[in-house]
């Protein structure tokens, strides 16, 4: 593999990348992130790359007014197109087409009907009320968003340099290392108001700058991809399906801050994403694009994989440091920051992937161009990882500043079964919850800190009227409480008590004074926790105390779940009127609560009944429902 030894050179390559590009046939561009490969996609992959080797020579027809190349039809292996709820998915350009919930068996219809033929095959389109959709671009899914950080998920071969440089890449980061100094490109992302993607929405430029003006000459660049937020899959899929323009953005940042060697910390639950790191990174090595006197510099940078463990709190920056050194990932007290001593006790730069992905375009079109995007204080886009119950699941971009009604309703499509809408949890376990007065709230990081919520990774968990917030609560405070590294009393045992009332209340042994402790323990975590993810510990449940008061008093007074979620508090009741008396139900309990005689109504013992709902699932007649 050629190395690039000159500014001269990547521009030489980047046209004969773009050039191979617009000279194919047709491109076949096949969904390979996660989430699609468990769907099937990788058999997908494999059936369209033989129809391709068998067919070599195949005319391509799209009909007269898509022009397309004379060169090879081309199978590739895309990352993330986002749209997860209809996956896996496949591309087909120059045309433009986008099919949905592609299995292996339509391979040989696609192939022999759309590329051969330029037949499109309805089934395989999105529909919505009504429409199809041919092109990808049409659907109202992509439609509504701004894809600036992933551009390139979906439209390029994520496994090969050369398509990245096509479109592109590593040009931003040849433009600060000819054209100016480390102090402009600081002044740069300054000047573009870049806050961190990551949830803390610390300005980016600012960070870079104190690490610059360090008199320790040995520095660090750390990215976290440790991403331990449940339901948030934003960096994983840059990683699978962009890595390059990740790693340009941290390139950037050791130039800025004079930087030689890098980090980049991914959880081992990402093998996809680590594997294709490794790739990316020893094809930049191959073409000199990291390693020692890049582009024939005297600039030389080299970077790392680091792989986590899985534990929730190295996604905070002093624990993520301690884990790289070899350590046990546990917080330490600050001052010193980060900046000043970080890994190795050195001054570091530490950004998440979404804040690095960033960071080319910027250079690339200015801080104006960026300012331009979303509201003042919080310029540019943000990824959201949108799940739950919403029609169309899957991974959005939008400019800061938009509303959670566009979010659900024009991106998501609405709520699943057209049920009505009851909140949403954003930013994770670190977050809080949003109700339908907020459904106009600006998502940016100073709006949703006055609703006492906030951003984070860029988790969006939707949900309906029959979700139980108190059980949501429980959920995220188990899962922080797991997740607590234990070094500080109030998170190791406020949670733990927090936890406690929790499973207490959904198991209908709640009491009225409870509701005062949780608010207490939860502001005692909140003002007196060591690192940040332990301030923020018990916000789920601040947030579901406040805005849902009455389902908390009534799970505690009533001993009633609404939404019938918490086991506990079910109450299962035969309809006289309804039932037949077959005796179905009583021969599928377990536990022998049911009893009646055949063609009369039979009762349930509620005393025994464990609440399984078995009776129910059995009956045919539908005279079996929970009480309330």
């Amino acid at each position: 593999m050629e190395k690039i030894t000159s500014r001269e050179i990547l521009h030489q390559i980047r046209e004969e990348a773009a050039k191979k590009i617009s000279d194919s046939r047709c491109r076949i561009l096949i969904c390979a992130g996660t989430g699609c490969l468990a769907g099937g996609s990788g058999e997908i992959y494999r059936r369209m790359s033989e129809l391709a080797e068998e067919n070599p020579d195949i005319d391509v027809e799209f009909g007269p007014e898509i022009a397309h190349g004379s060169g090879p039809l081309e199978v590739k292996k895309s990352g993330c197109h986002g749209f997860c709820e209809m996956g896996p998915l496949m591309r087909i350009e120059p045309a433009g087409i986008l099919y949905t919930k592609v299995k292996p068996e339509d391979c040989d219809e696609i192939f022999h009907r759309t590329i051969e033929k330029g037949d499109v095959i309805r089934h395989l389109l999105f529909k919505q009320d009504g429409l199809e959709y041919k092109k990808q671009e049409e659907i109202p899914f992509y439609k509504k968003q701004t894809r600036n950080v992933l551009k390139n998920c979906g439209h390029i071969d994520a496994e090969h340099i050369e398509e990245y440089i096509a479109v592109g890449g590593y040009q931003s980061f040849a433009k600060v290392l000819f054209e100016q100094t480390p102090n402009d490109v600081i002044e740069t992302i300054l000047e573009s108001n870049l806050r961190g993607r990551g949830g803390g929405g610390f300005q980016t430029g600012y960070k870079w700058k104190q690490v610059a003006r360090q008199q320790e000459k040995i520095r660090y660049i750390v990215c976290n991809g440790d991403e331990g937020d449940p339901g948030a899959f934003m960096d994983r899929s840059i990683m699978e399906g962009d890595p390059h323009k990740m790693i340009e953005g941290m390139l950037i940042a050791a130039y800025a801050v004079g930087a030689q060697e890098g980090y980049i910390y991914v959880r081992a639950e990402y093998p996809l994403a680590i594997s294709r790191l490794r790739l990316a990174i020893s094809q930049a090595e191959d073409r000199g694009l990291l390693g020692e006197h890049i582009l024939g510099t005297d600039f030389s940078f080299h970077l790392h994989i680091n792989r986590g463990a899985g534990a929730f709190v190295c996604g905070e920056g002093s624990a993520l440091t301690a884990s790289i050194e070899g350590k046990r990932g546990m917080p330490r007290v600050k001052p010193p920051r980060t900046v000043e001593q970080g890994l190795f006790a050195k001054p570091t730069v530490l950004n998440n992937v979404e804040t690095f992905a960033n960071v080319p375009m910027i250079i690339e079109k200015g801080a104006k161009w960026y300012r331009s995007i979303g509201p003042e204080n919080s310029p540019g886009t943000k990824a959201f990882a949108l799940t739950g119950s919403v029609k169309n699941t899957g991974l959005i971009e939008v400019p800061m500043g938009t509303s959670l009604r566009e979010v659900i309703y024009d991106i998501g499509g609405g709520i699943k079964g057209d049920a009505k809408f009851k909140a949403v949890q954003i930013g994770g376990p670190s977050g809080g919850c949003l109700i339908t007065p907020h459904l106009d709230v600006s998502l940016d990081f100073d709006s949703l800190k006055k609703m006492g919520a906030m951003i984070g990774s860029g988790g969006l968990v939707v949900m309906d009227d029959k979700t139980c917030m108190v059980e949501v609560a429980r959920f995220f405070m188990n899962f922080t409480q797991n997740e607590s590294c234990g070094k500080c009393v109030p998170c190791r045992e406020g949670t733990k008590r927090m936890l406690e009332i929790l499973e207490r209340i959904v198991a209908g042994k709640g009491a009225r004074e409870d509701l005062d402790l949780l608010d207490e323990l939860a502001s005692t975590i909140t003002d007196t926790a060591l690192c940040g993810l332990g301030k923020s510990a018990a916000l789920p449940v601040m947030s579901t105390l406040k805005v849902f008061h009455d389902e908390y008093v009534e799970h505690v007074v009533e001993k009633k779940c609404a939404s019938h979620t918490c086991t506990a508090l079910r109450k299962f009741i035969i309809s006289p009127e309804r039932c037949k008396g077959c005796s179905k139900c009583a021969r599928n309990c377990p536990v022998g609560a049911i009893s009646g005689k055949i063609k009369e109504p039979f009762t349930i013992d509620t005393e025994k009944c464990i609440k399984c709902g078995a009776c129910a699932s059995a009956c045919a007649f539908g005279a079996i429902h929970i009480e309330g």
